[in-house]
């Protein structure tokens, strides 16, 4: 059975149990709106947790110690998902240009300046204008090292022209999956705005979808490598394997949903743990929401890193376990404030010795850097194949530290009070994060192997 059978079998019957009770659409319909706004967001570098998305869209609760950006982005995200919804119920709407300027302009929120690449690969400051085309040619660095350039800014009004052509004709004649990841996969190869294209591409793909009466896609977060493998299949004009890719996602909110009509349970295994850590940070809320942050002192300082810097790493380490064979060598290194020491990663619990006999004789410091290395990959032709990982780091304040996951600046990180329980939905998202950046550096470096 091909995926499109599988699809056609599963939407026969999604139809066949409609209308769902309204206890049991409501929940679906919940499900859906916190999947596909935590994971899109997720995508594009936003550190919301699942447990701190709900707790914002729902009870509109910004605890978690995140950049006021990010919250605005994902409530944002929220209601540009919401107007889609509107959209594709309304039979007499048919989509235009000036509504998907009108859900970038929503997405985006205001104006902001951001970090940007020049065509000769320097790195530049822009400001990022919301619901309009790009001013300048925007770009991104393939796994190759090579840059990929977008359509130009006096190409793009042309191209979005036909874009919305092309969909007006091929509307009916195609399969809806087909039409809604063409759609998403045409948008984002013309990228027409500065910043937003990503979350955008998959909002105008869900519009699609809904409005043929069928289920929201989620691309997880946690997939993204396979996610971005497709997209990369589809500019080498392999568009079926985009396209079998979000028909392999349409099958999974079908099946949901067919269970929610039913009536049973639509939790996937790690949403009771969502949960869980969701009632956690409810219940600190009502225990210490109100307290006065404590003074940073030695004491704080050292809990800080050995309850959360080094188990993070600790976590990383076990994840990345089966890789020890693959390299000649991995390592550990911290650094407090420029100095350090390194051991084998098999060797931790001595590092984590030698850290309690140096902070032993250190006054406060100000930052506690982390780094994995796997060095030399075994079977590649050239031994000159590593991984370095640099991150976490925590930066130590007056009032609060700071747990960095981002090399870039692009966020401020964490800010944690000292005295503060820390969820462990935290340190997870921090390791899930850590070894997404290796997957991606890897596969990166694999990518130059093959071609050189």
């Amino acid at each position: 059975m091909s995926i499109f059978d599988k699809i056609d079998k599963l939407k026969a019957e999604w139809d066949k149990l409609q209308p769902l009770s309204t206890k049991d659409q409501k929940r679906l319909d919940e499900k859906f709106r916190l999947e596909f706004n935590y994971n899109s967001n997720h995508i594009e570098g936003n550190t919301l947790t699942y447990g701190e998305t709900k707790l914002l869209l729902i009870f509109d609760d910004t605890r978690g110690g995140h950049t006021m950006r990010e919250y605005e982005e994902m409530k944002a995200h929220d209601v540009a998902y919401k107007l889609i919804v509107e959209w594709a119920a309304d039979p007499d709407f048919g989509l235009k240009e000036k509504d998907i300027k009108e859900l970038n302009e929503l997405i985006l929120v205001r104006p902001y300046y951001k970090e940007a690449i020049t065509q000769d690969g320097q790195n530049t400051r822009r400001l990022i204008k919301v619901g309009e085309y790009k001013e300048y040619p925007n770009s991104v660095r393939l796994p190759n090292g090579e840059m990929f350039e977008y359509a130009s800014p006096i190409e793009t009004p042309i191209l979005m022209r036909e874009l919305m052509e092309w969909y007006r004709s091929e509307e009916g004649a195609l399969h809806p999956l087909t039409l809604a990841a063409m759609l998403h996969y045409k948008f984002v190869r013309i990228h027409p705005f500065d910043d937003g294209n990503g979350r955008l591409s998959r909002l105008l793909m869900n519009y699609v979808l809904l409005k043929n009466r069928m289920l929201p896609v989620v691309v997880k977060s946690d997939d993204k490598v396979n996610y971005l493998r497709a997209l990369r299949n589809a500019d080498a004009g392999d568009y079926e394997a985009f396209i079998g890719y979000i028909a392999e996602q349409s099958a999974w909110s079908l099946e949901l949903g067919i269970k929610a009509a039913r009536g049973g349970s639509i939790e996937e295994s790690d949403d009771i743990d969502k949960k869980l850590n969701l009632l956690q940070r409810k219940i600190e809320g009502l225990q210490d929401g109100d307290e006065e942050p404590e003074e940073r002192s030695l004491e704080f300082i050292h809990k800080a890193i050995v309850e959360v810097g080094f188990p993070i790493v600790r976590a990383v380490l076990e994840k990345l376990k089966a890789f020890n064979k693959q390299f000649v060598e991995c390592s550990v290194n911290y650094m407090i404030d420029g100095i350090g020491m390194t051991k084998g990663s098999e060797d931790l619990d001595e590092l984590i010795k030698l850290f309690e006999n140096e902070f032993e004789s250190r006054a406060s410091p100000g930052k506690i850097e982390f780094k994995m290395e796997f060095r030399h990959l075994k079977k590649a032709s050239t031994s000159e194949v590593h991984v370095w990982l640099d991150r976490p780091y925590l930066q130590f304040e007056q009032y609060y530290y700071i747990l960095s996951l981002s090399g870039d600046d692009k966020h401020e990180g964490r800010r944690l009070k000292y005295n503060q329980s820390i969820d462990e939905a935290i340190k997870d998202e921090a390791v899930k994060r850590i070894v997404e950046d290796f997957m991606s550096s890897l596969e990166k470096r694999l990518d130059q192997l093959k071609k050189s």
